[in-house]
């Protein structure tokens, strides 16, 4: 069988299509067999007041998008524009390979890989910043 297979710890929540779930006592493990469903970690969500950076905003957007609390068809060139703004900062082949994945990913409506490329980002900026405060 194919399909999305979540291992989850005790008690940890997550978002599938809209609705929150926990898990039990014990570890347990899911396996999702709904293509395109829309499914959030939620010990991985970003939460409104961490969007406080380019790539967070960005993160965050495509949380949204993944949510389904952003509608697509409205979201989809916004999003573009700061994956677009990104670039500008992001120069280095690799961050340019997950802007690229990003990109091709949003526009393909597959949220979660765009997400998934976007937060790959996050630890050079981190590092960006870092190295900016010292």
């Amino acid at each position: 069988m194919a399909g999305l297979v979540l291992k989850l710890g005790p008690k940890e929540r997550i978002l599938i299509n809209g609705a929150v779930i926990e898990n039990g006592d014990r570890r347990g493990r899911l396996q999702i067999l709904t293509p395109d469903a829309r499914i959030l970690r939620l010990r991985d969500a970003i939460h409104p007041e961490e969007a406080t950076t380019p790539v967070r905003r960005a993160c965050y957007s495509a949380q949204l998008l993944l949510s389904g609390d952003l509608n697509p068809a409205e979201a989809r060139l916004p999003l573009l524009r700061r994956i677009e703004e990104l670039s500008q900062v992001f120069t280095d082949p690799d961050s340019r390979a997950a802007l690229a994945e990003a990109t091709d990913a949003l526009i393909e409506d597959r949220h979660y890989r765009c997400l998934k490329a976007l937060r790959a980002l996050l630890p050079r900026e981190d590092r960006l910043l870092a190295s900016h405060v010292s």
